[in-house]
């Protein structure tokens, strides 16, 4: 039996949300940052900073997965003003995919006009290697599932809308102007990120699958985060950091430890260019 979604009652819940945590800070976030899987230590460098954890607002989700805190952080990160969200939300975890739709229509009710999406993910390409980042051009989610799917939120968007640019060329532009800036341009590439549900890692015979349908790298997230954004009107650029080679690029076992070890590893590199494409931000 198909659910049925109570329109009112769910608008009234990202009310009382947003409510919530406009009575927290002082200033609205223009910008959003939806830190992947061992990419929280991005929002340490926020200053002024007003931390609240998810479990403390209304109605919203709770994050499961291992290194993700649950935190929203406000403030300013390179004298932008912004919201950081210190763990996200899978549809492994057992949400639905209206239900992933909850944080970023928040968000998109706090002020919100641009989102950041950064995720760990899989290489698949095999020109690109571990430590690289891929900016987002567009994404592939054979599931067919979408997280609008039930009533539409007029207030929010159209019932039927555009995703041909739902990642922003010019942000894209942006991304690679700070490699560029960086002298990391040579560790910067653009590609397709293909979304499979998890929480198990891919099999190597899905992998070439990937590989042969355009997929340059994997992943268990953002196209959620992204679908919703489009419907909203916020502005997002999507980073893949590449954590791993996919299943069987190589000999390596995949696990989290391994994701977790390459971020540490290669993070720094990440996170300056984070953190110079931020503050190149024209608001």
């Amino acid at each position: 039996m198909l659910q049925h979604f109570d329109f009112n009652k769910s608008w009234k819940e990202l009310e009382e949300a947003s409510a919530y945590l406009r009575g927290k800070i002082k200033e609205t976030p223009k910008i959003a940052l939806i830190l992947g899987s061992s990419l929280g230590s991005l929002a340490d460098e926020i200053e002024d900073r007003v931390e609240i954890p998810y479990r403390e607002v209304p109605h919203m989700l709770t994050s499961t997965a291992p290194g993700h805190k649950g935190i929203f952080i406000f403030g300013h990160f390179r004298g932008k003003p912004v919201v950081a969200m210190s763990g996200r939300f899978h549809y492994y975890e057992g949400y639905s995919e209206s239900e992933l739709a909850f944080p970023v229509r928040l968000l998109k009710l706090l002020g919100v006009e641009i989102l950041v999406l950064t995720n760990a993910a899989g290489c698949v390409n095999e020109s690109w290697k571990v430590g690289d980042v891929m900016i987002i051009t567009d994404h592939i989610n054979l599931m067919g599932l979408s997280p609008m799917r039930g009533t539409n939120f007029e207030q929010l968007g159209e019932r039927f809308f555009d995703v041909s640019e739902m990642y922003d060329p010019n942000l894209q532009l942006q991304v690679f102007k700070a490699a560029r800036e960086l002298g990391s341009d040579d560790h910067t590439h653009c590609g397709v990120y293909f979304f499979m549900p998890g929480p198990h890692y891919e099999t190597p015979a899905e992998i070439r699958a990937i590989r042969i349908l355009g997929g340059d790298a994997v992943g268990m997230s953002t196209v959620t985060e992204a679908l919703t954004a489009a419907h909203c009107g916020i502005k997002t650029v999507g980073l893949s950091f590449l954590t791993n080679m996919a299943a069987g690029m190589d000999d390596e076992k995949l696990s989290d430890a391994g994701v977790v070890q390459a971020a540490a590893k290669n993070g720094p590199r990440f996170q300056r260019l984070m953190a110079r494409f931020i503050e190149n931000i024209k608001l």
